[in-house]
């Protein structure tokens, strides 16, 4: 016979499975959209690929500039004197150190054309991605944009020399890179901080210092980062040849995110998030871009990889960065009360007379 000590204690509520995920979505949600933008365009490649070949990725980049410009305030821009000599670092690191990393990762990859798609990730500029990356953190936003920019005009300078030594011929055009980004990235990164200061209108800069209209600007950044995903993963055929390419290119981005950290260990937090991110998050369309010109169209398979590896990356980040904000936001109060019930408690035992 069974012998049974009382009731089974019935299952806590709300620690099942599907209440987990709806915790983790509602924790991470940057990193949720992406993830399931990256899981439809594997699965619905035909129409992505048919708009990412009709300049849908370049769009989505202007959109995703400014909307993340529009949020940076004026203040932001003039900070940006105080963080100097860490953007001279992280630009210093971008065309020296990188390149070189980059390089060494790819002989972790059998020689051919996906090697060389892997060597020149690390001739790329930061990602346009990670100024919105950086926004959704909470960090430093004008601090990702001047990396931007002053690491766009690094890498047309110096891609062009180091790929005509590694290809053995000069194949990189300047002029169709700095074309590219002034649409991409420079007209809209301009317009955005433009309006903001309020130069056509101080009107529309007090609305877009509005938290309604910060919050409209970060849901527009997060639908065109989890749309860029989409296209992008469209774009990727995987084989079982990418499993070295996949172990090259995450050893990369973990190498370049040590760098990133290291270079903001001594700036204050959003300053050091922007460093993290735009160290670590290199730019795959001008990657891919590079390759193509440097090694030929099959260069640039392994790039889709990255920068479907690089935007959830991005988010992760900007995620656990938000959670740990919160966490010590509320955690001097939540001491405070805990002392206080500790400090009553103590009170009322002293009080009582003993029997």
């Amino acid at each position: 016979m069974k012998v049974t000590s009382g009731p089974e204690p019935e299952p806590e509520p709300g620690r099942g499975p599907a209440s987990r995920v709806r915790a983790l979505v509602a924790g991470y949600p940057e990193l949720a959209a992406v993830l399931a933008a990256a899981v439809f365009g594997l699965s619905v490649q035909a129409p992505l690929a048919w708009l990412a070949a009709r300049q849908g990725i370049d769009v989505l980049l202007a959109v995703l500039v400014f909307a993340t410009a529009v949020t940076i305030s004026p203040a932001a821009l003039r900070r940006l004197r105080s963080v100097w000599r860490s953007l001279l670092a992280a630009l210093a690191v971008g065309v020296t150190v990188l390149p070189a990393l980059s390089w060494a990762v790819s002989f972790l990859v059998a020689a051919g054309p996906l090697r060389d798609g892997v060597l020149v990730v690390g001739l790329a500029p930061c990602e346009i991605a990670s100024v919105a990356a950086t926004a959704m953190a909470g960090g430093e936003a004008a601090v990702s944009a001047g990396v931007l920019i002053g690491s766009t005009v690094a890498a047309v300078v110096v891609a062009g020399p180091v790929l005509s030594l590694e290809a053995g011929h000069a194949g990189v055009r300047p002029a169709g890179i700095i074309a590219s980004l002034a649409l991409v990235v420079g007209l809209p990164l301009a317009a955005g901080i433009a309006l903001r200061a309020g130069v056509p209108s101080a009107r529309v800069a007090r609305v877009l210092a509005t938290g309604r209209a910060e919050r409209a600007a970060a849901a527009i950044a997060l639908a065109a980062v989890a749309a860029l995903v989409a296209l992008i993963a469209a774009e990727v055929r995987l084989s079982a040849r990418y499993a070295a390419v996949a172990v090259a290119l995450v050893a990369f981005l973990a190498g370049s995110a040590v760098l990133g950290r290291l270079l903001g260990a001594r700036s204050r937090r959003p300053a050091a998030v922007a460093l993290l991110l735009t160290t670590s998050m290199r730019d795959f369309a001008i990657a891919a871009g590079l390759a193509t010109a440097a090694f030929g169209p099959a260069a640039a398979a392994p790039l889709g990889l990255y920068g479907i590896l690089v935007l959830v990356w991005g988010t992760a980040v900007a995620g656990l960065v938000r959670r740990g904000r919160g966490a010590a936001a509320s955690g001097p109060g939540q001491r405070v009360m805990s002392t206080g019930r500790g400090t009553a408690r103590r009170g009322r035992t002293s009080t009582t007379p003993r029997k």
